[in-house]
């Protein structure tokens, strides 16, 4: 699973978690890709070296393997979101570090925290929402629907624990 509950140091929360998008292709999977891409695309270029048709073919060759990295690379930028939600008696804290945008936090008090779950409304199916104070916030809409309704329950578990 794409989340997991930390052992918490002493002194610290009393749960924490960690959620990050699910990578469907690892480094070593994109050294891999990228190997045999490249492989496939010079095989045909033998039968043209050394001639002047090569120095036709070679930009537009340059311009499909720079683009599948760009690609590849910005997928694996994108998907470096992290959640780390924390749990004490008193408090409840969601930091999320986004890759190509602003830290966001949000801090509350358990005792008066909802987990909303809406089951079509949201941007996902069963979007799940942290609400507080004056603020909802999302969690982990990177998850499946299995995840979220797993981790809904897992919630409701953890913040009936400490109250």
């Amino acid at each position: 699973m794409p989340y997991e509950w930390i052992d918490p140091p002493p002194g610290g929360p009393k749960a924490e978690l960690h959620l990050w998008p699910y990578r469907s292709l690892p480094k070593k999977g994109f050294v891999t890709f990228f190997g045999i891409t490249f492989t496939l695309v010079a095989i045909p270029l033998l039968a043209v070296l050394g001639s002047p048709i090569l120095w036709g073919i070679l930009p537009f060759i340059a311009v499909v393997l720079g683009g599948a990295w760009w690609g590849l690379q910005r997928s694996y930028n994108d998907g470096a979101i992290l959640e780390e939600l924390r749990l004490w008696e008193d408090r409840i804290t969601l930091d999320r570090h986004n890759p190509r945008g602003p830290h966001q936090f949000w801090e509350a008090n358990p005792h008066w925290v909802r987990i909303n779950d809406y089951p079509k409304e949201g941007p996902v199916e069963h979007y799940l929402t942290l609400q507080g104070g004056p603020r909802e916030v999302e969690i982990g809409a990177f998850l499946t629907v299995e995840e979220r309704l797993a981790l809904q329950t897992e919630l409701l578990d953890r913040l009936r624990a400490v109250r």
